[in-house]
């Protein structure tokens, strides 16, 4: 390693970022320029959310496998599962909780002064017929929801939620056949690398889908951000930056590590969710880069698919304060315990809230139906026009929040390497995420030296990861 040479710099134009911030930016000239063209180009950024979400389910499968099943036994575990859930729910109370200070203090909904009698709410019908469905049974319907109605149908509806409750299943399995369980761990984690490697190639669609996600945004709801709306969307995102400052802030500080240079290192994929709206197409690179980052694996495989089901903060912070504000609207006084009630109710049904853009206004529908008697249901209708907008603040709230949250519990459980983790963050360039996305897909088909064909030995493929993750962490030539 000392004999190789430095590590060069790369150019500005062949960092990721670069090209999702030249998309972006071309999307916002579109918009402006061309609204209706740019609202007809939302299908870049669905394509490249769909060709994503095709590798998410697979991946967030075998990654929680392998994480799992590499602790060793089920007490680690369980023990690693626990901590997690209580740091999630803690911090989605805290996002609960400043969304109703922020949204009581500065009260955006006062001016619109809307009667009921005479509001039109035919712009939500779509909305309203979703959380209809989505609202079911309250508890219950959510713990009957966790189960998919065959092994292969929460793949193919692409249902994360039930698709970690399947890997968690099978980890369990596996860990309690020992040995005989080692040969589907590796295939497993073949699996895992292959679909780093489909990801690798996806990401080149990134800037399109930013260009269309944009575009799309400004030139379809561009006309709709004035008055009391602009008002409240501002709320909002000051709102998610206050949450990641004082609370996040205080987690890292707590960790060990600094928030803004936390910040600085998943910049590219904080690019990417802007411009797509969607935090679920970052996943399987915030799995390699929080690993190159210090924490271990097992911790990253559980953690990182878990947040994406129960850890969206910046959803739970849209939900207190979009339905405060519709009451708001509409001249209703929301008592302190009912507020209340209604933050406990969310802080269930903001479980399990999909990653993807628009699935935040579906789940504060669906919370509001069990206070319509409180809060009409049909104020839902208000923050359509501007919902996409605040579908980036609360994607990149969530995507901030679990990154944070995998180092936070890493640190918790006295696995984070807090050197590897100091050098990365002082220099994120050390990182070369493609890199390492590129070394785990020819790990998934390179067999170990004397290793037979067709196979590949689980030390050596992690012997060479070491040796791929030291090399990128050697200092750039200036």
């Amino acid at each position: 390693m000392a004999d190789r040479p430095p590590r060069r710099k790369k150019r500005l134009y062949q960092h990721l970022y670069f090209w999702v911030l030249v998309g972006i930016s071309a999307g916002i000239a579109i918009g402006l320029a061309l609204p209706e063209v740019g609202a007809q180009m939302k299908w870049l950024a669905d394509l490249f959310i769909r060709l994503v979400k095709v590798v998410i389910a697979p991946t967030i499968f075998a990654t929680v496998v392998v994480g799992i099943a590499g602790l060793g036994n089920l007490a680690k575990a369980g023990g690693l599962a626990l901590r997690t859930v209580v740091y999630f729910n803690v911090t989605t109370v805290f996002a609960l909780g400043i969304g109703l200070v922020t949204i009581n203090v500065l009260r955006p909904g006062d001016a619109l002064g809307l009667d009921i009698e005479t509001f039109d709410a035919s712009a939500a019908e779509a909305t309203l017929g979703s959380a209809a469905d989505a609202g079911g049974g309250g508890f219950t319907d959510f713990l009957l929801y966790l189960v998919p109605e065959s092994f292969f149908s929460a793949f193919v509806d692409g249902q994360l939620i039930q698709v970690l409750v399947l890997a968690i299943l099978v980890a369990v399995a596996l860990t309690a056949l020992g040995e005989r369980g080692a040969g589907a761990v590796r295939a497993l984690d073949t699996i895992s690398r292959v679909m780093f490697g489909v990801i690798k190639i996806v990401m080149w669609f990134a800037p399109l889908g930013a260009l269309g996600g944009m575009a799309f945004t400004i030139g379809e709801y561009g006309s709709q951000i004035i008055g009391s709306l602009a008002y409240f969307m501002v709320s909002f995102w000051l709102t998610c930056l206050l949450f990641i400052g004082l609370v996040l802030g205080a987690v890292c500080r707590l960790a060990g590590f600094s928030l803004l240079k936390y910040v600085r290192y998943i910049k590219d994929e904080l690019l990417i969710v802007l411009g797509t709206s969607s935090s679920e197409t970052v996943l399987p690179r915030m799995l390699v880069k929080l690993e190159a980052a210090g924490a271990p694996k097992s911790v990253v495989g559980l953690t990182i698919p878990t947040g994406y089901s129960f850890n969206l903060d910046g959803t739970a912070i849209y939900m207190t304060m979009g339905a405060i504000f519709i009451a708001q609207a509409f001249g209703v006084d929301v008592s302190v315990w009912t507020q209340i009630a209604l933050l406990v109710f969310m802080l269930i049904s903001s479980n399990g809230a999909a990653g993807v853009s628009g699935a935040g206004l579906v789940t504060l529908a669906a919370s509001l139906a069990a206070f319509e008697t409180v809060i009409p249901l049909a104020g839902i209708a208000l923050i359509v026009g501007i919902d996409r907008f605040m579908s980036e603040g609360r994607a990149l709230t969530n995507l901030t929040g679990n990154g944070i949250g995998t180092l936070a519990i890493a640190r918790w459980t006295g696995e984070l390497d807090r050197e590897r983790l100091r050098e990365v963050l002082d220099d994120p360039g050390s990182v070369d995420t493609d890199e390492l996305l590129r070394l785990d897909a020819e790990q998934a088909t390179t067999p170990a030296p004397g290793a037979p064909a067709g196979t590949a030995d689980a030390d050596a493929v992690d012997q060479a990861a070491a040796d791929v993750r030291a090399e990128t962490a050697r200092p750039a030539s200036r």
